[in-house]
């Protein structure tokens, strides 16, 4: 099958089968286009669509979305996961919106040169919105091409990355460029999936390798299985006389960057030391651990009860750096940490 019997069939598929009503595929600006590809990445479309209106309706521009609070475009994020994604999302916007007039730039290399987008995406959003060729390797689509032709390896490993990006090139169309982005994409994501692939329905199954030798199940290759560690923190639940909670924002960089927490501490007995709060070790309650997942490691949290030296708890916290009182009943719209937002809402019911 040449490049263009491949692209053919496929635009063929997505003539009859493809979707075609996807929220940002009303209208493919870059704008929209961007922002929904940023959601996508790691999360499936069901997930995406009702934080993507969200977006939307709340910053209908980039100038929008670069004039809004960051803790704003957080709040919003707050679920999807993969918060630098949100955090780049919103230093991009204020480059388009303060360097670029408001336009996104049309090529992939200046695409590149902007926080949190990558070869792929740059191809997706230039693709997409102005059809431009631009070839695109996100996970649906090296999931295909390694199946058909039969490419050994981990997908993301620098060899088989190569050889991948080598036949998503090959194969990008110079006509409907855009369709055939959402049609790859579609593709893996509705026919090639991970397990029990719809073969019989493919529209290039009968040039298809793994198809051909049984190894839908084998190829692409997995990645290399190593142990996760585990890492053991206390979040330490603090509240004042009107039962709110005291949180505390955590640095721009890192594991949650921007967004609010619970103040931590390795041990009780530093915990004083460690917060700067001066927290009463005698009424500390421990309630249920739970385990969050990062992709590098696990971290097993037991949260504490805790109360605060002081009868007035506001004051033991004037002198610290970006802490609210979280309202349980009316909460504020702030970002918060995936399992931080877990156990707010469990103190709620």
């Amino acid at each position: 099958m040449t490049p263009l019997q491949f692209s053919s069939a496929v635009l063929g598929w997505f003539d009859q089968h493809g979707r075609h009503d996807l929220p940002w595929q009303a209208e493919k600006t870059a704008y929209f286009t961007w922002l929904s590809e940023i959601m996508l990445q790691q999360t499936q479309v069901t997930t995406v669509i009702p934080y993507f209106e969200t977006f939307r309706d709340n910053y209908p521009t980039v100038e929008d979305l670069a004039a809004a609070d960051l803790d704003d475009v957080l709040h919003h994020w707050t679920g999807l996961g993969y918060y630098a994604r949100a955090r780049n999302l919103h230093k991009t916007a204020v480059i388009v919106a303060n360097d670029f007039g408001g336009q996104f730039p049309e090529s992939v290399d200046e695409l590149e040169q902007l926080p949190g987008i990558g070869r792929s995406t740059a191809g997706a959003i230039l693709s997409i919105s102005t059809g431009k060729r631009a070839a695109i390797l996100d996970g649906n689509v090296k999931r295909v091409l390694a199946r058909f032709y039969g490419v050994e390896g981990w997908p993301g490993s620098t060899a088989t990355m190569k050889e991948l990006w080598h036949y998503a090139e090959q194969n990008t169309p110079y006509e409907r460029a855009g369709d055939y982005t959402q049609a790859m994409m579609d593709m893996g994501a509705t026919l090639c999936t991970r397990s029990k692939p719809a073969c019989l329905l493919c529209p290039i199954q009968q040039d298809c390798v793994a198809h051909a030798e049984g190894r839908t199940s084998e190829l692409p290759a997995s990645r290399p299985k190593k142990t996760l560690p585990v890492k053991q923190t206390m979040m330490l639940l603090i509240r004042d006389q009107e039962g709110q909670i005291l949180l505390r924002q955590r640095p721009a960089s890192g594991i949650w960057g921007g967004l609010w927490s619970l103040p931590e501490t390795s041990d009780l007995r530093d915990a004083e030391q460690e917060t700067g709060l001066p927290v009463d070790t005698d009424s500390a309650v421990a309630l249920e651990p739970l385990r969050h997942t990062f992709s590098h490691f696990h971290l097993d949290i037991t949260p504490v009860q805790i109360s605060l030296k002081d009868n007035n708890p506001a004051n033991c916290v004037m002198e610290q750096p970006a802490t609210l009182w979280y309202n349980l009943r009316q909460p504020q719209k702030v970002g918060l940490a995936a399992p931080v937002k877990k156990l707010l809402t469990s103190l709620t019911q």
